[in-house]
């Protein structure tokens, strides 16, 4: 068995992380950016894929990397992890469906509430208090899904119907063009960017520059939120107009 992940501020790299920790301490993870990940999915016929859910739908990145490694899936055996700042209905289900169409079995899916990764929208912030007692909760809930799964009766959240329906009338049916294409809308203050770069090696897309000490985005933004929660001059946003508040998964353990 092995893990392996896409992750924007460290939440489901961390849940993968641990899942795997508590199942088998000698399972490796490796991020979709990970040069060798090719190769372990190839040499794997186990795998724990773990993603931060995006409007009830699956990262844009992650999906293209599904697809664009189609022929690897066919026999996997998949266990899915999902996280997400508030709500996703099928999330680990609508993993499961796409691999499934590439030829992958599904083993089942998990559900984890994280902090919000969304820097830029007051209306989703919690107290540090409230997203430390979130990651604790999610712990409980990987070492129980991990006893479940050992017991051959792995949990099934997202996966089936009324998921499904939860998912699709939740979320996706509204804002399914938000995850359709890499969007265009990172904004960049040039007021406060300094050149620093610091955004340019965070990105997973190789979506931006610097050019005369201004950093610069391109139009192939997945929404991971890196950049955003890491710039040391709060100088991007995406989403909303102002930073309110930064935050990795460091923050919160």
């Amino acid at each position: 068995m092995i893990g392996i992940y896409f992750s924007g501020t460290g939440n489901s790299r961390y849940a993968l992380e641990l899942f795997l920790k508590e199942y088998d301490k000698s399972t490796k993870s490796f991020s979709i950016e990970d040069e060798s990940v090719f190769n372990q999915i190839k040499s794997n016929d186990a795998i724990v894929i773990s993603y931060p859910v995006q409007y009830s739908n699956i990262p844009k990145i992650l999906k293209d990397f599904i697809e664009q490694y189609k022929d690897l899936w066919k026999g996997k055996k998949v266990f899915v992890i999902a996280t997400m700042g508030l709500f996703s209905g099928d999330g680990a289900g609508i993993m499961a469906r796409l691999l499934h169409k590439y030829g992958a079995e599904s083993i089942g899916g998990l559900h984890l509430k994280m902090p919000d990764s969304i820097a830029d929208e007051k209306a989703l912030k919690r107290s540090l208090e409230k997203n430390r007692e979130l990651v604790k909760q999610a712990q409980k809930k990987i070492v129980s899904a991990v006893y479940s799964m050992k017991s051959n009766n792995p949990p099934q959240e997202g996966i089936g119907l009324l998921y499904r329906m939860a998912g699709l009338f939740g979320q996706r049916l509204y804002f399914s063009s938000k995850t359709r294409k890499y969007t265009n809308k990172l904004k960049i203050d040039k007021a406060k960017c300094v050149g620093c770069g610091v955004c340019v090696k965070l990105c997973p897309m190789k979506n931006l520059s610097v050019s005369n000490d201004i950093a610069k985005a391109k139009e192939d933004c997945t929404m991971c939120y890196r950049c955003i929660n890491k710039c040391p001059q709060q100088a991007i946003t995406l989403l909303g107009k102002t930073v309110i508040e930064q935050g990795t998964i460091e923050k919160y353990l």
